[in-house]
């Protein structure tokens, strides 16, 4: 399967109607009400404690950690995730982003979710002995539908 037939597969996999526009209505709502970093603060804490609720086995490698949050983000039809690791940094690149329906939806949708990601992310390197004083954020990716997270002691 080549990436985009993967890609298509993912996304009719996870966008159900009805479950989806009631999630990103939420979404749109809080972020009008609340603010956009308000709501991304929150965001990122609901990410950390939806983490809290699904904890990783104990990786020995950066391979079982990749492997075991895919294994995760299957159960949760969330894509998929590959990581390049180094002595400094570890990038996490997050594929096959679940997309809305409406092409205009897509950056607030996109900004939201990855949000949500920064949180889960962060509490599964940390929960796997990741240091309180080591950061993980969000950097520019090339898509809509791949999102780039950087785990490194600073910016």
């Amino acid at each position: 399967m080549n990436d985009a037939q993967l890609l298509k597969y993912f996304q009719s996999q996870q966008t159900q109607p009805g479950w989806f526009s009631l999630l990103h209505i939420m979404i749109e709502s809080m972020v009008a009400n609340a603010g956009e970093e308000e709501s991304r603060q929150f965001l990122v804490q609901m990410g950390d404690t939806l983490a809290g609720r699904f904890p990783l086995p104990v990786a020995r490698t950066v391979g079982e950690l990749e492997t075991q949050i895919n294994g995760r983000l299957a159960i949760f039809n969330w894509g998929y995730i590959d990581i390049e690791a180094s002595e400094t940094a570890m990038l996490i690149r997050h594929m096959a982003l679940p997309v809305p329906g409406e092409e205009a939806q897509q950056a607030s949708w996109n900004n939201a979710f990855s949000a949500v990601l920064e949180g889960v992310y962060a509490r599964w390197i940390r929960d796997q002995g990741g240091k309180p004083h080591v950061s993980l954020w969000r950097e520019s990716s090339p898509s809509t539908t791949v999102v780039h997270f950087r785990y490194q002691i600073s910016r």
